[in-house]
């Protein structure tokens, strides 16, 4: 059976007219003689959208009893029966009532497309889970029903329902979206400006990567690699060198004169790893971009322009950004540079060369050779240039009856290999033409001078010369690779034991230290700190004691107050890379070291914090009710002008004694609370039966009987008894103090695995907004002054949470509001009751 098709119509807000252009479509399909029918629209009580249903059919919503209410869903079975070309289906990401064929109603459409039946539904932006969390930290509110994006993202046609954040404000005022008493409080919160701005760009960008990614999956499919110029893209390449910033800067310039323009520089490194930039340099190229508004990307390839090419293609990109060439005329003449091979196979690609202020003025190679030899080794080389030659030329003169020109000639030949090995190109080049000299002079005829008689001779000559030369050449080469690979297998090895290290242990300084010494070769290190008047301390220290900079021969920054010091070690400088990589291992430990203590200060001031709130609103809340009952009873008593009877007298002594027990019991948990604040005791856990402790708390209560308690006997949490008497007080109260007294009133408890989750659920109007619940003094807007001051929850959150435990709320299904109360499980079980 063929799989249906989907088409989701994405809006950024509530109100912009998704289930309006979802029912537009489905007339314009009925119209043209489309089975369609309306699985579930939801119309908010807005008159206009229950009037565009119109005369299409509609499929009756299904009745589900849940905690003794009746709710309705989407009659998934009914529309399978039915099986019509086309159903409309409303908020996408809507949590079904338990009960029902799935949980979500994504799956119940994932099951109709199954069954080859076309579904248009709707969904808004905030819905999405991948943006969950951006739109939570735009809007302050947390969406609790999300829709995977692979399921948006697999629908055969998204179409954005977009409106002005301006307009959007117009029709809230007007009353087109919530109802007249909730606009303000909607046009001051979720729907201002800047918010609505916001989740219409998310939208936008959202909508505009499916558009690309599908852009992308068409290239691909299709084998197409020309470039399709639907959006700006720039490749700039940079070479690590000082020119680099300036390349970049002009990617940038460039791609901010067009909207939605993109740049990315590119690094091409080679296989053999050998050769390239430094890394604490690539990093620094990397920072500079993402300063620019760009990326920086590196690939391996052996071949820069053919790499440069390939990755600009891949990336569909419109331009490409190179520096003017460095290389001097000779060179460019003798082989075309990274520049002309791009302009040759960029085709439609645009290629812009840009000068900078090193064109022309590359370090010269014969000063990079040098600067790798120290100066006894070129000495050495130099010396052995000219001495060698000699010494083996005159050995064989003395031999020359045994042997003959070939063989002296290889004889020379290895003479300027070893030189090269010993002192690199230069001098092997001095021994390559020193040797033909004495070659031509002592064993070419005529002998002992300069002439030579058979042109043979001259063409071998030549060649001895150049193949010397070529050979010294590669020899230099191998050897300095040699080196190289030697030097980058040390380093490997030093930083594979540096990560090791850092990610082994969260701040052992002295063992980094200590590593340090050992590659470095120093007799000790240490960390310093210095502080503004420049006095220095010791962070770390390992070996030898270092005390102060002077004490240490090298030196490295970690930061602008934090330097590495070793004593007794010297550095070439071309290793100084190594030397930045333990600085900044040891500054990533040292800032968790930081880190470490202020997260557990912060932690300790938020307990503390907590602590105090609930303290406070304890104080503010929990002591007014028995103070209020304790004044009245005892001015009653007092009164002269009342006669009371005995039995009256008696109520009123109860009710002073009752009220005087509730505040022993109050004073006695706020002291805890202060214990606990100071740090002088904990709170007092023990195992605790749900059910006894949740009918102890509701028996105070005079309407404690609306409350139905569905939680087995056997239930046994890990908490304070006294603390977790108020909070399931202080819940059930808010319960019954916003509930109607025909709506019910449900508390359960499961435990999975270590946890027990306490629920206690309503059926009342619920909030729209769960965020400030537990702010101190929330109060919704239609309470009476007189009825509490909205500290309730705050102090529940309190005391759950200095019992280890968590307090959150989400909707009751089909209406209302569940407070779900987490706790630690304990293997103890409560008598039943």
């Amino acid at each position: 059976m063929e799989r249906g098709r989907l088409r989701v119509y994405l809006g950024a807000a509530p109100g912009v007219g998704k289930t309006h252009a979802m029912l537009a479509e489905g007339h314009r399909r009925r119209d043209r003689g489309t089975d369609v029918v309306v699985g579930y629209v939801e119309t908010h009580g807005r008159p206009r959208t229950a009037e565009m249903v119109g005369d299409l059919e509609v499929i009756a919503r299904r009745d589900v009893s849940y905690r003794g209410t009746a709710q309705q869903e989407m009659d998934l079975a009914a529309i399978l029966a039915r099986r019509p070309s086309v159903v409309l289906v409303d908020e996408l990401a809507h949590t079904n009532v338990p009960g029902s064929a799935h949980e979500k109603r994504w799956q119940d459409v994932e099951t109709i497309l199954e069954a080859g039946i076309s579904v248009i539904t709707t969904v808004n932006v905030q819905h999405l889970e991948s943006l969950n969390d951006v739109t939570e930290a735009i809007t302050g509110v947390r969406q609790r029903e999300t829709v995977p994006d692979a399921v948006v993202r697999a629908a055969d046609a998204i179409e954005l329902v977009d409106m002005s954040p301006q307009a959007l404000r117009r029709r809230m005022a007007h009353g087109n979206i919530y109802h007249p008493d909730k606009v303000d409080a909607a046009l001051s919160n979720y729907f201002r400006e800047g918010n609505l701005t916001a989740l219409r760009e998310l939208a936008l960008l959202w909508l505009a990567d499916q558009v690309e990614e599908g852009l992308d999956r068409y290239r691909a499919q299709h084998d197409i690699d020309s470039t399709w110029a639907a959006r700006e893209r720039i490749v700039v390449a940079i070479s690590g060198g000082p020119e680099s910033a300036t390349l970049m800067r002009r990617a940038a310039r460039i791609s901010a004169r067009r909207s939605g323009g993109e740049w990315q520089a590119l690094y091409v490194t080679r296989h053999d790893g050998l050769s390239g930039i430094a890394p604490e340099r690539l990093t620094e190229l990397r920072a500079k971009a993402e300063e620019l508004g760009g990326t920086l990307h590196t690939v391996v390839g052996d071949d820069a322009a053919e790499s440069v090419l390939a990755f600009a293609r891949a990336e569909n990109a419109t331009q490409i950004i190179l520096g003017a060439s460095r290389r001097r005329w000779p060179s460019v003449m003798v082989r075309p540079g990274v520049g002309e091979q791009v302009i040759a196979g960029a085709r439609e690609i645009d290629v812009h060369i840009v000068n900078h202020d090193y064109v022309r003025s590359p370090r010269s190679a014969l000063a990079s050779r040098t600067d790798s030899m120290g100066r006894p080794r070129r000495a050495a080389g130099y010396l052995f240039a000219v001495l060698a030659p000699v010494a083996v030329s005159s050995a064989m003169w003395r031999s020359s009856h045994v042997d003959g020109l070939p063989t002296e000639a290889m004889a020379l030949m290895a003479v300027v290999v070893a030189t090269a090995l010993i002192g690199g190109l230069v001098p092997a080049v001095i021994a390559a033409l020193a040797s033909g000299l004495l070659l031509n002079y002592l064993f070419t005829p005529p002998l002992y001078n300069w002439t030579i008689a058979a042109p043979a001779n001259i063409t071998a000559l030549v060649l001895f010369i150049v193949v010397g030369i070529a050979v010294a050449v590669v020899v230099d080469r191998a050897a300095r690779r040699t080196i190289q690979a030697r030097k980058a297998r040390a380093e490997a090895d030093a930083l594979t034991v540096l990560a090791h290290t850092l990610l082994t242990s969260s701040d052992d300084l002295p063992g980094l230290l200590g590593s340090a010494c050992e590659v470095f070769g120093a007799r000790g290190a240490a960390v310093l700190s210095r502080d503004d008047a420049g006095t220095e301390s010791v962070v770390a220290v390992q070996g030898q004691p270092v005390g102060q900079v002077e004490d240490g021969d090298l030196t490295c920054d970690i930061d602008d107050r934090t330097l590495l010091v070793l004593r007794g070690a010297s550095l070439p400088a071309d290793q100084r890379g190594l030397l930045n990589a333990y600085a900044a291992y040891a500054k990533v430990m040292t800032e968790r070291r930081a880190a470490t203590s202020a997260e557990v200060e912060r932690l300790r001031l938020a307990e503390a914090d907590r602590t105090r709130t609930a303290l406070l609103a304890a104080v503010s809340h929990d002591l007014r009710s028995p103070l209020a009952a304790v004044k009245v009873a005892v001015a009653s008593l007092r009164s002269t002008e009342v006669a009371w009877s005995a039995e009256d007298e008696a109520e009123l002594l109860a009710t002073i004694e009752e009220s005087a027990d509730r505040l022993t019991a109050l004073v006695t948990n706020l002291l805890d609370m202060s214990r606990i604040y100071t740090g002088s005791v904990h709170a007092s856990l023990a195992p605790v039966g749900v059910r006894r402790a949740v009918l102890d708390a509701l028996a105070p209560m005079p309407e404690g009987d609306r409350v139905t308690v569905d939680v087995a006997p056997s239930l046994c949490v890990c908490a304070d008894a006294g603390l977790l008497d108020r909070v399931i007080a202080n819940i059930v109260e808010n319960a019954l103090k916003y509930t109607p007294r025909a709506a019910a009133i449900v508390v359960d408890a499961a435990t999975r695995g270590e946890r027990t989750t306490i629920r206690i659920a309503d059926n009342g109007p619920g909030v729209s907004d769960h965020q400030p619940l537990f702010a101190p003094f929330q109060r919704m807007g239609d309470v009476p002054a007189k009825d509490g001051v909205g500290l309730g929850l705050a102090v529940a959150r309190g005391l759950t949470e200095a019992m280890a435990g968590s307090l959150v709320t989400e909707d009751t299904p089909g209406g209302g509001l569940t407070f779900v109360l987490d706790l630690p499980s304990t293997t103890l079980r409560e008598e039943s009751a």
